[in-house]
């Protein structure tokens, strides 16, 4: 599909990273996600592209809520499902240049009060094998013997919850032998929260916040569901169940568990997510991105024992990209999140939409694939 996306000028107010500011004003994009909306029949639709220098455009376009009036905005916030897990690497990898972790420390040194309970085949599984997907867990969510729902009950603090849930999923035996192979879990991303709450002394979430989310002026950032329950202050999430479209209100149920947090569910807006794009091409080009050294950034972007993950990162050949093009894409089957970062051209390009399923994912590649081919010329495919 071929889109043509005349970009008309909007100051949107200054766009800052760390402490480096630059230009205000970015082109609106919004009538051209529209058009892409209303051809996948999604409620919302948002977007941004977004170079090392700063945002280059930014649109909304949709509603917050089937059958309500409320126009979503380019400040509104969006679920990023599995999108978190690069947020959760970035965090450790800070962790990892102040020296108070490596990533070659084995899961008995990190979690040294799990070590007499731990299944002895995860006890030299290293960070960097954990983040990589690499540590023979499950992709099984849940522990052994326990739902989500139940998960949802589980009484303490989420720090707790989380110590908890590592003891019980780092004691089952592995699904493949740890360091050897490829297996997408959530459970790693969920134990290694438990690892940056044991060194950070404080809880995931406040440390994503205090950590990243602040460094990088990303102010809207949350965790669940956005907005208030009871009202229509932010885009609900739509669950598509056969030809059914749900719109769930803000709340426990609109997402997954929360101890689940550092494995997907962090919520901001589209331009706030940029910025975090706009660190990791920064970090790319030679730049400190306001929070890790170049050479940690490059770390982060580069997988271990080949393959094609990195830590939260999926690595993927595009001629458009000029070669090496990171992407990941992320949902709780609610929303859908996608990013495409390509540090050659110094270019990323983020898309998200208020409802989960097919429709929702064709949306949000749609939309990055008419955004790639306005920046960088015809995308092959």
């Amino acid at each position: 599909m071929k889109l043509a996306l005349p970009l008309g000028l909007v100051v949107l107010g200054a766009f800052v990273v760390g402490t480096v500011a630059v230009a205000d004003q970015v082109f609106d994009i919004s009538t051209d996600l529209d058009s892409v909306r209303k051809q996948n029949d999604v409620p919302a639709l948002v977007g941004a592209t977004v170079t090392s220098r700063g945002l280059e455009a930014i649109g909304a376009a949709g509603v917050r809520k089937l059958g309500a009036p409320d126009k979503v905005t380019v400040t509104d916030q969006f679920h990023l499902g599995s999108d978190t897990k690069a947020m959760t690497a970035t965090l450790l990898a800070i962790f990892v240049e102040q020296g108070k972790l490596s990533w070659k420390d084995p899961l008995e040194k990190l979690l040294p009060d799990l070590k007499s309970t731990m299944n002895s085949a995860y006890r030299q599984v290293t960070l960097e094998q954990l983040l990589a997907h690499r540590a023979g867990l499950s992709d099984a969510t849940a522990p052994k013997g326990v739902s989500l729902l139940q998960l949802r009950q589980w009484s303490g603090s989420l720090p707790e919850q989380r110590r908890r849930y590592a003891a019980a999923v780092l004691s089952e035996a592995p699904v493949n032998r740890p360091g050897s192979t490829f297996l997408y879990s959530n459970r790693s991303y969920i134990i290694a929260g438990a690892i940056a709450e044991r060194i950070g002394n404080d809880s995931w979430e406040n440390l994503m916040t205090a950590r990243l989310f602040k460094p990088l002026h990303m102010d809207s950032c949350g965790f669940g569901a956005p907005g208030t329950p009871g009202q229509i202050d932010q885009p609900w999430q739509h669950l598509v169940t056969g030809p059914l479209r749900t719109p769930l209100p803000p709340g426990p149920l609109a997402d997954n568990p929360p101890l689940v947090g550092p494995a997907g569910t962090v919520h901001c807006s589209i331009g706030d997510w940029a910025k975090f794009a706009q660190a990791h091409l920064r970090g790319e080009k030679g730049e400190s991105g306001g929070i890790l050294t170049p050479e940690t950034f490059r770390y982060l972007h580069t997988p271990i024992m080949g393959g094609t993950y990195a830590f939260g990162w999926i690595l993927v050949n595009r001629p458009w990209g000029g070669g090496r093009v990171l992407t990941h894409a992320g949902s709780n089957t609610m929303s859908f999140a996608v990013i495409w970062l390509a540090p050659v051209k110094d270019f990323a390009v983020l898309v998200a939409t208020n409802q989960g399923g097919e429709a929702a994912a064709k949306a949000c590649d749609d939309a990055a694939t008419a955004l790639i081919r306005k920046h960088v010329g015809a995308a092959s495919e």
